[in-house]
C-alpha cells in the first residue's frame, strides 16, 4: 500500500526512488518564487470571470525588491561597466584626434596674402612701327592669336587629391573671368571702371586694392597694373577694342584646402594717341602677364580669388614714365630714351622673364615687322 508520500498508483517502475528522488535537489527559496513571472491564481480567484490559470506578474523594480546578489556580483557589475566606459572613450578620442588630423582648417582662420607685383616697362631699341590695327596684328607676332577671352583657353579639367572636378573647374572659371575683366574688358582699359574687378577678389585683398587704384605706388604691393591693365585716357585711345591673346593656365594643389592656379598670357592692343582720329597711325602695345591665384573652398563657393603674385612685362614704352597707376605705350613713330644696360625681353617668348630689373628693352623681333619685309 502506499504511503502518504506516494502517489495512488505507487512509485512508477523503472524509475530509482521515484518523483521525489528526481527533484530533491530543486531548491524553491522564497526568492526564487517571488521573481516567478508566471502566478497561478488562488482557488477563490479561478472562481471568477478568469479563464487563464496563471497571470503575470510584473518584473523586479515594479513595487518588488530586487533579490538579493550573490557574493562578488557588484563589484564584477562595476568592473564590467568601467570597462566598457573606458573603451568607449578611448574610441571617441581615437576617431576625434584622426578627423581633427585629417580636416582643413576652417576657411575663417586661413586670411589671404597681400599681392606682391613687379611691373617692368620695355623700351623699343628704335622707332615704334604704325599703321591700321589690321597691318600690324598681321606682320606682328600675334598674327595667329585669339580674339579676347576666346584666347584664354580652359586645360583638360581633373580632379586633384582634395578637390573635385567641379570643383577645379570653378577654379579655373573663377580665374579666367578674372583676367577678362582686368585685361580685356574696354572700360577697365580706359580707367573707368574697377568695381567689377574688385568682387572677384578675397575680402582679405579689398583694402590693398583700393590702395592699389586710389594712391598706386611702384612698391611691389600698390600698383594698380599690378592687379589690372589700363591705360591713361588722357593719353591714349583703344584703336581695335578686341586684343589678341593667347597664353595657359595650370592648376596645382599646394595644401589640402587650396588650389592653386598660374596663368601666363600674351596679350597686344592696337592704340592710338588719345584725341586723335580713326585715320591717325595706330601702334601694338604687347603685355607678358604672369599671375599666381590661390582659391580655398569658400572662395569657390563665393566665386572670387586671391590674387597672390603678377609679373608684368609691357612695352614699347618709356622706362621714364612710371607704370604703377596705367601703362604709357609710346605712339607710332616715337623713340624711347635708351635705358642704361638694359635685359633684352621678349614678351612673347615663352619662359623668357628676362633680368629681374626696373627696366627692360623689347625685343626687336617682339615688334611688327616694317612692310615688305
Amino acid at each position: 500500500m502506499a504511503g502518504r508520500d506516494d502517489p495512488p498508483e505507487g512509485t512508477p517502475e523503472g524509475v530509482p526512488g521515484g518523483g521525489e528522488d528526481e527533484y530533491g535537489s530543486v531548491v524553491f527559496d522564497e526568492s526564487f518564487v517571488r521573481a516567478a513571472r508566471l502566478q497561478e491564481y488562488s482557488a477563490r480567484e479561478r472562481l471568477g470571470e478568469h479563464t487563464d490559470a496563471v497571470r503575470s506578474r510584473p518584473a523586479w523594480g515594479a513595487g518588488y525588491p530586487d533579490p538579493a546578489p550573490g557574493p562578488g556580483s557588484g563589484s564584477r557589475s562595476l568592473n564590467g561597466a568601467l570597462a566598457l566606459l573606458l573603451v568607449l572613450v578611448v574610441a571617441f578620442a581615437s576617431v576625434f584626434f584622426l578627423s581633427a588630423r585629417n580636416a582643413p582648417p576652417p576657411a575663417g582662420d586661413r586670411r589671404a596674402e597681400p599681392l606682391r607685383a613687379a611691373v617692368v616697362p620695355l623700351a623699343p631699341q628704335g622707332a615704334v612701327p604704325g599703321g591700321t590695327p589690321e597691318e600690324l596684328y598681321a606682320r606682328s607676332p600675334a598674327a595667329q592669336f585669339r580674339r579676347g577671352a576666346a584666347g584664354i583657353t580652359l586645360p583638360a579639367v581633373r580632379r586633384t587629391a582634395h578637390f573635385s572636378e567641379s570643383q577645379v573647374m570653378t577654379a579655373l572659371s573663377t580665374v579666367k573671368d578674372y583676367l577678362v575683366l582686368s585685361s580685356l574688358d574696354p572700360d577697365v582699359l580706359t580707367g573707368h571702371a574697377v568695381r567689377q574687378v574688385r568682387l572677384l577678389l578675397d575680402p582679405d585683398q579689398m583694402e590693398q586694392f583700393d590702395r592699389s587704384v586710389e594712391s598706386p605706388s611702384d612698391d611691389g604691393r600698390h600698383a594698380a597694373t599690378g592687379w589690372l591693365v589700363r591705360f591713361d585716357p588722357a593719353e591714349v585711345a583703344l584703336a581695335d577694342p578686341t586684343a589678341r591673346v593667347r597664353g595657359t593656365l595650370r592648376v596645382d594643389e599646394p595644401q589640402p584646402d587650396l588650389l592653386e592656379v598660374s596663368s601666363d598670357h600674351t596679350l597686344v592692343y592696337a592704340v592710338r594717341p588719345a584725341g586723335t582720329g580713326r585715320d591717325a597711325p595706330a601702334s601694338l602695345f604687347t603685355v607678358r602677364r604672369e599671375m599666381t591665384f590661390r582659391l580655398d573652398r569658400e572662395d569657390l563657393r563665393m566665386h572670387r580669388a586671391e590674387v597672390l603674385a603678377g609679373w608684368v612685362r609691357a612695352g614699347p614704352q618709356s622706362c621714364a614714365d612710371d607704370p604703377s597707376d596705367a601703362l604709357h605705350p609710346l605712339p607710332a613713330g616715337r623713340r624711347a630714351p635708351a635705358p642704361a644696360g638694359p635685359a633684352v625681353t621678349d614678351p612673347y617668348a615663352t619662359g623668357d622673364r628676362g633680368a629681374l630689373a626696373l627696366c627692360g628693352a623689347l625685343a626687336p623681333d617682339a615688334q611688327p615687322s616694317r612692310p615688305g619685309a
